[in-house]
């Protein structure tokens, strides 16, 4: 049950970034009250955010990419028992870097320090399903050499 924890932070992480998503539309909202129809379709709202709030939406739509991977490979080493301390370590570090990353990018979005955070939390991903192929292919091996 150890890889649920880290699991739910990904999606604390994600509760936090739609928090501060709407705190950063809200005012905007209600200024506009009654003539939003100028922010129907996302790219036609892009040239009226300032360039903090483009970062802030950018990372929220970030954190549905790649993490929707991280949420599914949890619940199969999880479903499939397959949970060791090592896959718990990867997922923190996951968690941990994906927050990184988060904080990186809503801040001073420095391209080439969160270029190198997003490659080491992918590699912690990638790695976890390495080691899950690898264990795969020893039982297949097994059941046929049976």
């Amino acid at each position: 049950m150890d890889i649920l924890y880290p699991m739910f932070g990904m999606i604390g992480l994600s509760a936090v970034m739609i928090v501060v998503l709407n705190a950063s539309r809200i005012p905007g909202i209600v200024r506009g009250w009654g003539n939003l129809q100028m922010a129907k379709h996302s790219d036609e709202l892009w040239p009226r955010l300032s360039q903090g709030k483009r970062y802030i939406t950018d990372n929220h739509n970030h954190l549905f990419e790649q993490p929707t991977l991280f949420y599914a490979l949890v619940v199969y080493l999880y479903l499939a028992q397959h949970v060791d301390s090592t896959h718990v370590i990867l997922a923190w570090l996951y968690v941990i870097l994906r927050s990184l990353h988060s904080l990186i990018q809503t801040t001073t979005n420095n391209v080439s320090i969160r270029a190198v955070v997003f490659i080491l939390s992918g590699f912690c991903m990638v790695l976890m399903i390495a080691r899950e192929a690898l264990l795969l292919f020893i039982l297949i091996c097994n059941f046929v050499t049976r």
